[in-house]
């Protein structure tokens, strides 16, 4: 049971550390228990998901007076009504596209030869985006145009793809379509709420069977730990990339993978 409350605590902090970066926490998460095992496999592939509640939560700390302001006052001022109705419509095609293939996701993406992929591949278009001259026409993410919403939330749906990276999707959309580094990330961490949200109430519903007293503690050391590491890395990663970019993030993926591949090849 030691074993297994470390094992929770270390995949709630990686949890936190990677789930606002664009280097995919469920990537980073289920090949630390490929590698490394996290109990029976089936609640594994539930855990990850349980314990990202303590990073929503860690966004909902940080911006809570903005978020109460725009809910109070959606009904009166147009532009936050619109800014709403912009979240909502970036959050339906995961939904829709989550819900219809949680089965073909689950067993059959959730691979540690997948992964590796597509956290190269993801470094390589981070790379490439960060590299390139754009000039930005947005600096807020509340005041995107609800097309550009909505191709962010198409976007975001290739993150079903484990390793992809849901913050890295909607960052790199966000940026092509014309936002400036910090109003990405922002807009990522704000399309974050309802997505992980939902994620975590459809997977809970689907798997509840699996919650047993032991488990729910596990859970628990995973959602404190994963608030805090979280509550760290949004309090500066947007200073950080305003400065700085995405290379680091890229390069980081570049190696994980190629780690992962080496991984594979010598012990399956």
């Amino acid at each position: 049971m030691t074993a297994d409350l470390v094992n929770a605590m270390v995949l709630g902090i990686v949890e936190g550390l990677t789930e606002f970066l664009p280097v995919s926490s469920t990537g980073h998460l289920l090949l630390i228990e490929h590698f490394f095992g996290f109990g029976d496999e089936q609640f594994g592939k539930t855990f990850v998901v349980l314990i990202q509640l303590g990073a929503i939560l860690a966004i909902l700390s940080v911006y809570f007076v903005r978020l109460w302001m725009i809910a109070i006052g959606m009904f009166t001022d147009r532009a936050k009504f619109r800014f709403v109705v912009g979240v909502v419509i970036a959050f339906l095609p995961a939904a829709v596209v989550g819900a219809a293939g949680y089965g073909f996701i689950k067993d059959v993406l959730f691979n540690a030869w997948v992964i590796c992929f597509t956290l190269i591949v993801g470094g390589a278009v981070l790379l490439w985006v960060d590299g390139m001259q754009l000039k930005p026409r947005y600096q807020d993410a509340t005041r995107f145009t609800l097309p550009m919403y909505f191709a962010i939330g198409v976007f975001q749906c290739l993150a079903m793809i484990p390793g992809v990276s849901r913050s890295g999707a909607t960052i790199v959309a966000a940026m092509l379509l014309g936002a400036d580094k910090r109003s990405a990330a922002e807009f990522s961490f704000f399309l974050a709420i309802p997505t992980m949200a939902g994620a975590f109430a459809y997977d809970l519903y689907k798997n509840h069977a699996l919650m047993t007293a032991d488990n729910t503690m596990l859970v628990a050391l995973g959602f404190a730990t994963s608030f805090i590491a979280g509550l760290i890395v949004v309090k500066s990663f947007l200073g950080y990339v305003s400065r700085y970019g995405f290379a680091l993030f890229a390069w980081w993926r570049v190696l994980i993978g190629s780690l992962g591949f080496m991984g594979l090849a010598l012990w399956g």
